[in-house]
């Protein structure tokens, strides 16, 4: 069977990987109900410390109340814990989540760490973070997290704020857990958070697809909270002036080649080498929207793969804005770089 292999400098991305391809259950695997019980123990235990800032969401609340209420809660982050598996009680109170949301998901993935050597450990994670996505209140992502500005945005926003961290856990892991195989799966699958050149280095030649940042906003913006559920190594925090920055961003976030504009033909060139080295095919997607133009990134791979077959396929696409142009897409064209 031929092997497959997974590579991104992001952890997070790493344990959705083995979720999805390596992990399987065994009779040691715990039941999605007894990780939430085992959770909720923690909570009750917690939730006394932090008292003064818990809100009910289900109460009416009016806009004034509702920010002063987050006002609160992200205060936390100068508040000292005595606890262990405090991070995102600390530092995330009162932002994507609510200070109740937090103690959850510091507790969840509490117990999700006592399951490390499980077969399933990172299907437990990563329903966690499916968990954290269906209950944040920000856009998809958390560059920023949104403040309640009018009666609209407020009724939405606690939307959000009234829905069960556990209860979004517990519905992902048990469907995860039904369609996880009961023998270890025989996929010839690995997983690494390696520098993109790094593992080139060490592949052993075949297929390489290759799927690069395309803006010059990095991904480790948008996706800085799953790193850090991951990691849990309470990073330093970005900070402007004497305040945190608003979307609380690590200090440590990766900043990718690709997405600075300096550095980014350097970047192609180096990744076609790599898969030049190993004597591999290459199937890179990209869009006429990235940091360099198609017509030069394609200048590069042909004079990399001089001896080689390129081809540049491309067709139009509608990308969703987010609402950050005021419209919700936009027209693109996608392409597919391949080499032969």
């Amino acid at each position: 069977m031929p092997s497959f292999h997974s590579n991104d400098v992001q952890a997070y991305s790493s344990v959705l990987s083995r979720a999805y391809a390596q992990n399987w259950k065994s009779f040691e695997t715990p039941l999605a109900a007894t990780i939430v019980e085992r959770a909720r123990n923690i909570v009750n235990d917690v939730r006394p410390s932090v008292a003064d800032v818990i809100v009910s969401y289900d109460d009416e609340l009016n806009i004034y109340e509702f920010t002063q209420a987050e006002i609160a809660q992200r205060a936390l982050i100068e508040r000292d814990f005595h606890h262990g598996w405090h991070l995102f009680l600390k530092n995330y109170s009162g932002t994507w989540w609510s200070a109740e949301q937090c103690l959850w998901i510091d507790a969840i993935r509490e117990v999700a760490e006592a399951y490390s050597d499980d077969t399933a450990y990172e299907t437990i994670v990563a329903a966690l973070m499916f968990a954290m996505a269906y209950c944040s209140q920000g856009t998809g992502h958390y560059a920023q997290y949104r403040d309640a500005g009018s009666d609209s945005s407020l009724r939405d926003i606690l939307i959000y704020r009234r829905r069960s961290i556990p209860a979004y856990f517990l519905r992902k892991f048990e469907e995860a857990l039904s369609w996880l195989p009961n023998e270890e799966r025989q996929l010839g699958f690995s997983a690494e958070t390696s520098d993109y050149a790094a593992c080139l280095e060490n592949f052993g030649g075949g297929t390489v697809y290759a799927d690069p940042p395309y803006c010059f906003v990095h991904y480790s913006r948008f996706y800085h909270a799953l790193e850090t559920l991951v990691l849990y190594d309470y990073p330093e925090l970005q900070v402007k002036g004497n305040a945190v920055v608003k979307g609380r961003y690590r200090v440590s976030r990766h900043q990718s080649p690709f997405s600075i504009a300096s550095q980014v033909e350097a970047a192609f060139e180096k990744l076609f080498q790599g898969v030049r080295a190993s004597d591999s095919r290459l199937a890179l997607s990209y869009s006429n929207t990235g940091m360099i133009a198609l017509e030069r990134m394609g200048e590069i791979a042909a004079e990399v793969f001089s001896a080689k077959r390129i081809e540049l396929l491309t067709m139009d696409h509608q990308h969703m804005t987010l609402g950050r142009t005021g419209i919700r897409h936009r027209d693109v064209k996608e392409c597919l770089l391949l080499v032969k």
